[in-house]
């Protein structure tokens, strides 16, 4: 009773959602991926020719996070407005819809309004059950705090109007009002290849082959991976997606445009006594642990939210432009809660689960060209993230709906060529790129919010208070109407300086009680993944002298083993060889699918790659 052979068939039985057609389950000859550098067909097993089982759809799209969902409810709330019947499939990586979903959240309602006009007065309304009530901003010292009059902070940082939810919940309500309208929604299947045509045309996606052992070799429970086919696919698997970097990669996608910037998220989720709860309460700060002096260049915070019934949401966010090797997220998060500003909202509570994810920060000047032949990128596999809101669930949902509302007239203005009514594509359809959705997202809102801040996360590398100086300029008078750029051409990896150049941080152990290890904790995000199978995070082999060379400890101190927020990587001594050089050890099964190892690594010579679908984190109130 393997898991993988249920979720399959489960896959293959969405092939007869319509009893009377012919075919939509086929075998053929597969589509395989064009070379590339970096390509995500690495990670395929399998090297028979021998034929995969293939479905296909009008629209296909990776990812069921708010920007994925969003997309498809918006797709099919446009055919069913039509009278119109296209097929729309969504595939998710995690166990179930939400799974890998993390996220602060303050949720900005206005795309979420836009998709569900009507939300409110609905039998089982979206999970937005805690209305802001109350908005502070501290800066703190080790000690004490001051707090910043809220008519000092920019228009975004309020939260009139806005709530305190479980964006992991709210994304389950998404999937689940999806496949009321008869949207397949797969969650369990790892997209693992990209799949194009003979013209370098994205076509869709292959799943994972399952069951392939550590050696390489087929096990018992050996399944090969299917292929969706589809006329559009969109990519919305968040934040350094990894078919959506080679997408990138492959197109030129990131030409012209400023390297992405990302920052660690981790975030823990309390509960606490009923009576001690203030629900709506939301708390913002910056200064201590990260930053000591008004110049500290590191970029960072933390939120604190109070959500109904009895639940506190906390995380820390720290920008990886760090330049510090000995810097440990995870280890300045927990002495962040130690600050009485902090643990007096934590006493009498337990923490009950614990996760990580990056997140874009690099804002309007680092989103990628959006579309390419056969599909688009959308939410925060673009980047829409809003880093001086502290928001991007918002920017993400609309995305979704700007890019179904583009390629639908593309989809049905040929009754030939839909799938549902052909059971299968057809391939003398020429393979459109949707540039109308490059056009009405530049056109949005979302480019307007984004652009007002475009500046405002550069100026932080001048230090704290250059910084926040510049984000209240930009924010209160120039609005995005300055004429300059304030450039960045530097990836996170580089910013990382030789740790001779700084000292050892000294962290406190944790106590227990409001201070957690690492292991503790991380059993708290309730990560699992199968244990024989060949690791997904690689070395690229093109950096294998880097590891040969012990580059990372030598120079940075091997940084890896404090930026990672599940202790995947550590150094150890090789058996026989005590107190001589250290080996790097992957301890790949620990792996929250944050994506930070393949962002902050030194020389980046990790390649993050999917493991079997539905391995992973398993987060329910993230």
């Amino acid at each position: 009773s393997h898991p993988f052979f249920y979720r399959k068939t489960m896959l293959r039985a969405a092939a007869s959602r319509f009893a009377t057609l012919p075919r939509t389950l086929s075998v053929t000859p597969s589509l395989r991926p064009t070379a590339s550098a970096g390509s995500v067909c690495h990670r395929f097993f399998s090297d028979e020719a021998e034929p995969r089982e293939s479905m296909s759809y009008d629209c296909l799209v990776v990812g069921a996070g708010p920007a994925g969902l969003a997309a498809a409810i918006r797709l099919k709330q446009l055919a069913i407005e039509n009278e119109k019947d296209i097929s729309i499939c969504v595939l998710e990586k995690g166990s179930e819809v939400g799974a890998h979903i993390l996220s602060g959240n303050v949720l900005e309602p206005r795309a979420l309004e836009e998709l569900f006009p009507n939300y409110a007065e609905m039998d089982d309304p979206p999970p937005l059950e805690t209305l802001v009530t109350e908005d502070k901003f501290l800066a703190l010292s080790e000690t004490g705090s001051v707090q910043i009059p809220n008519f000092l902070l920019p228009s975004q940082l309020h939260n009139d109007g806005n709530y305190v939810i479980s964006l992991n919940q709210l994304v389950r309500w998404l999937g689940a009002k999806a496949e009321e309208m008869e949207i397949e929604v797969f969650a369990g299947f790892s997209a693992s290849e990209v799949l194009y045509d003979d013209d370098g045309n994205v076509r869709g996606i292959a799943t994972r082959d399952v069951g392939i052992g550590k050696d390489g070799e087929k096990k018992d429970t050996y399944e090969q991976g299917m292929e969706l086919r589809a006329r559009q696919t969109l990519f919305a698997e968040g934040a350094r997606g990894s078919c959506s970097e080679e997408i990138m990669e492959k197109f030129g996608l990131r030409e012209g445009v400023q390297p992405q910037t990302f920052g660690i998220g981790v975030k823990e989720v309390w509960e606490i006594p009923e009576e001690n709860c203030k629900p709506g309460f939301v708390q913002h700060t910056l200064g201590w642990p990260l930053q000591n002096s008004l110049m500290d260049k590191t970029f960072g915070g933390s939120f604190l939210y109070h959500m109904a019934p009895n639940m506190i949401l906390i995380g820390f966010v720290v920008g990886l432009d760090y330049e510090n090797p000995y810097l440990n997220p995870y280890r300045e998060f927990q002495r962040w809660k130690h600050h009485p500003e902090i643990s007096k909202h934590l006493e009498g509570g337990e923490c009950v689960q614990y996760g990580a994810r990056v997140l874009n920060e690099g804002g309007y000047h680092a989103i990628p060209k959006l579309t390419f032949p056969g599909g688009a990128l959308i939410g925060c596999s673009a980047g829409f993230l809003n880093s001086v809101k502290i928001k991007g669930s918002h920017t993400a949902l609309k995305s979704g709906m700007v890019a179904a509302e583009s390629i639908y007239p593309h989809l049905i203005k040929n009754d030939e060529h839909i799938v549902c009514e052909t059971y299968e594509i057809n391939e003398e359809e020429p393979v459109a790129e949707i540039t109308d959705y490059q056009t009405n997202m530049e056109g949005s809102w979302v480019y307007e919010e984004l652009k007002q801040v475009r500046n405002c996360h550069a100026a932080f590398h001048w230090g704290l208070f250059p910084g926040l100086a510049y984000a209240g300029l930009a924010c209160h008078i120039l609005r995005g109407a300055e004429p300059w750029t304030l450039g960045n051409d530097t990836p996170d990896s580089a910013k990382t300086r030789p740790a001779s150049e700084f000292t050892p941080i000294e962290y406190p152990k944790p106590d227990g009680v409001f201070s957690f290890d690492l292991l503790t904790n991380l059993a708290r995000s309730g990560t699992a993944h199968e244990h024989d199978q060949p690791p997904h995070l690689r070395i690229r082999p093109e950096k294998q002298d880097i590891v040969d060379g012990n580059v990372s400890m030598s120079t940075y101190s091997g940084p890896e083993q404090r930026f990672c927020p599940a202790g995947v990587y550590e150094y150890v001594e090789e058996e026989g060889k005590e107190g001589g050089e250290k080996k790097l050890q992957i301890n790949a099964q620990n792996c929250v699918h944050c994506k930070c190892c393949s962002i902050k690594m030194p020389h980046e010579y990790i390649k993050w790659t999917v493991p079997e679908g539905a391995g992973g984190p398993n987060y329910s109130v993230m």
